[in-house]
């Protein structure tokens, strides 16, 4: 099979290599369209660390473990692969876990199930798990103000999707080119609102205290993490409140130690987050099915897994505005898989 490495660069080589094989609480999936994240260039450039590293899988389940129970070859499905390891999405198949995989219906793309699996559970997890907010099925009774920066990103996007259900208002939205799309995200009867931060940093502080309109802001979401993001809602924070990010590996120092600090760390999906993504993934799905939940927009790369490069160029040089990069791996040259 047509397999991707990523190298620092970001430079991308086409290989071949054999198909996986499933563990017992693995699927084999012949992948359909993948997905991709800033942390796809990010790894293999802050880690040098050469391996594929794409983890949004889309496409027809095509072997499974002796212990898998929900899925059988031939059901469409999306998953989160696990991080760091081998079996990712860049390739004609990739491994995935069956506690963070789920069924996609009928009316939902493969397109569209690629764009979820990473960002919409680091949304989740960092939400209900990170910052204890209420979840969908338990919405808020009483107004809790939340920040979200970088509300366009997928993270950002996925976590205004999920607060929205879960009644939690006012969304203090922080966004920039992709403001259009937050506008069809948010609920400006429930005092939801936008802050512009291509006003500078101090237009965005002023931006949150009036949107605040005197109430204490005790929650923020950064799905930025860098470029004077936490810096900014620090000013805002109540000094006893509750702060998630996003980026790992490093320090925020500016963040006062009387602040509960979290990472919304995805990865403990696969960890001590193992049961919470399996219940989460599901609602996702069911979501699909009844309508209120959508993916992020996708944005198909020509070539297949030939476009990877470009794209993850473009997502280092911050060219992805309310957006996600996929890629239809038949549309690969030399590559086996058809069109389904």
């Amino acid at each position: 099979m047509k397999d991707v490495i990523v190298h620092p660069g970001p430079q991308v080589e086409i290989i071949d290599s054999p198909i996986p094989h499933p563990g017992a609480d693995q699927l084999v999936i012949k992948v359909v369209v993948s997905g991709s994240n800033p942390k796809d260039w990010k790894a293999p450039e802050w880690w040098k660390i050469s391996a594929n590293s794409g983890d949004d899988i889309a496409g027809i389940v095509h072997s499974v473990g002796e212990n898998v129970f929900e899925f059988k070859p031939g059901d469409r499905v999306a998953a989160f692969h696990e991080m760091g390891t081998p079996g990712g999405s860049y390739a004609e198949y990739a491994l995935a876990w069956q506690h963070t995989t789920f069924h996609i219906p009928k009316k939902t793309t493969f397109e569209e199930a690629a764009t979820l699996p990473l960002a919409a559970m680091t949304a989740a997890i960092g939400l209900h798990a990170r910052l204890r907010l209420p979840e969908p099925w338990l919405p808020a009774a009483s107004p809790i103000p939340l920040v979200v920066y970088g509300g366009s990103s997928a993270v950002g996007a996925f976590a205004l999707k999920f607060a929205a259900r879960a009644n939690i208002h006012p969304l203090i939205v922080v966004a920039g080119n992709g403001a259009s799309y937050v506008e069809t995200l948010i609920d400006r009867s429930k005092g939801d609102t936008i802050v512009d931060y291509r006003e500078g940093n101090d237009a965005v502080v002023s931006g949150i205290k009036d949107a605040l309109k005197g109430a204490k802001l005790s929650y923020a979401f950064d799905a930025v993490s860098e470029k004077g993001s936490y810096q900014n809602i620090i000013q805002v924070l109540d000094p006893h409140g509750n702060i998630t990010l996003v980026l790992s590996g490093k320090e925020y120092k500016e963040i006062p130690k009387t602040v509960a600090q979290s990472l919304a760390n995805v990865g403990s999906a696969h960890g001590d987050n193992k049961d919470f993504a399996y219940i989460y993934f599901r609602y996702m799905a069911r979501g699909l099915h009844e309508g209120w939940f959508k993916g992020h927009p996708p944005e198909v790369v020509p070539g297949g897994l030939g476009g990877i490069q470009q794209a993850l160029k473009n997502l280092k040089d911050g060219k992805a505005s309310a957006v996600k990069y996929v890629f239809r791996i038949a549309d690969t040259e030399g590559a086996k898989s058809a069109s389904l």
